[in-house]
């Protein structure tokens, strides 16, 4: 059957470490999971016990843009978060932070125009423009910036510019006057601003800042995925400007009808304070994770780290091991059962020479996981 040129993207190379794990596991192998970044925790009890008492309602459709209570719960969110008062009819809820980014895609770039990622990133990003003609433009991020862009990195000629704090892979990320240098970069260009605050809520430190505490010209991107420990209810959603809601609620209606009932019922359990508590509580383990690799990881030979300020993720330069990432990952996989990721997912270039880890996973399989890499090492 005839295909087409832009649905040829590059496979998402975590899914393959996946599987690769998968086919291991069902010829009896234990592996140690440190490739994906899906929280080892549940939804939030009271999340899942509000959605069983719901199950007898018929749960059809929603209007487009979502249930109006949980976009209002989502303005309290960002009350007690940021200090930011925000219009619910701002709040656009989503199939996911993946359903966010083809809506935001879409109402924003036309076929051709250049959107600028920072490399490292998530890899999706790429993908997703590339699918819908656009054309993803890199911004080679450095060490010593700790894998953040600065605004001398976006070009001038480009439509976009994505940003993303905490960052994946590094768990790294952008403080108040970062934010804005980088906001007033792209309004200097034109440029569409769209900042993905995925890992918002996981941090070790300063608490995450959102880029509307910087600007309202600009889309805001978020999910349950993370801190809510809600990955496979796929339930994101957007915060835009308000001249851009009328055409998010006709391309949301046209491209997905409504986001999942089911996973909105959920969500809106999960904002509650016994819900947010909960999810809260799940970041004790994240920080003890955290603690045990960057204790571990530099005497194991894993040592040029930028230390993640959030998320759940540590990207280490194997460049002294390695000038192929995507074999060494195949390797530790192979020889010390666990799971990793190779870098060249989030960058194409130099990415042949990073492995990202997550500690996304229980404490002692992350423990496990680690003495299992120094066995290795010591006998490679």
């Amino acid at each position: 059957m005839r295909q087409s040129r832009r649905g040829q993207v590059d496979p998402f190379i975590v899914m393959d470490v996946m599987e690769a794990a998968r086919r291991a596991e069902a010829a009896g192998r234990r592996i140690v999971h440190m490739e994906v970044g899906q929280p080892a925790t549940p939804a939030p009890a009271v999340a899942r016990r509000t959605l069983a008492a719901a199950l007898d309602q018929p749960l059809g459709y929603t209007v487009a843009l979502g249930l109006p209570a949980l976009r209002e719960a989502i303005a309290g969110l960002y009350r007690r978060w940021y200090g930011v008062e925000l219009d619910p009819g701002r709040v656009v809820i989503t199939a996911g932070s993946s359903g966010a980014f083809l809506l935001a895609f879409a109402a924003l770039f036309e076929a051709g125009d250049r959107v600028a990622v920072g490399e490292p990133g998530y890899p999706s990003y790429r993908q997703i423009l590339r699918a819908m003609s656009v054309e993803p433009v890199g911004m080679p991020t450095r060490f010593e910036n700790r894998y953040q862009p600065l605004p001398a990195d976006i070009p001038g000629d480009v439509q976009g510019v994505m940003l993303a704090s905490p960052g994946n892979p590094s768990g790294t990320m952008l403080d108040h006057a970062a934010l804005a240098a980088l906001a007033a970069r792209a309004a200097e260009i034109g440029a569409a601003l769209i900042s993905d605050e995925i890992y918002h809520g996981l941090s070790y430190g300063a608490r995450c800042v959102s880029a509307l505490e910087v600007t309202d010209d600009m889309v805001v991107i978020n999910s349950f995925s993370k801190f809510f420990s809600m990955t496979g209810w796929r339930i994101g959603w957007m915060v835009v400007p308000p001249d851009l809601v009328r055409t998010m609620d006709r391309l949301a209606a046209n491209m997905f009808i409504c986001p999942p009932h089911v996973s909105q019922v959920a969500a809106l359990a999960a904002l509650s304070p016994e819900g947010e508590a909960e999810a809260q509580a799940n970041l004790a383990v994240y920080a003890e994770n955290r603690r045990l690799l960057l204790d571990r990881l530099p005497a194991i030979g894993f040592d040029r780290i930028a230390p993640p300020d959030g998320a759940f993720y540590l990207y280490a330069d194997v460049s002294a091991l390695t000038d192929d990432s995507a074999a060494l990952a195949a390797e530790i996989l192979e020889h010390a059962g666990v799971a990793v990721t190779p870098g060249i997912d989030f960058d194409p270039v130099r990415g042949r020479q990073t492995l990202r880890f997550s500690y996304a996973g229980a404490t002692d399989e992350i423990a496990l996981g680690l003495e299992r890499l120094a066995e290795w090492m010591a006998a490679r």
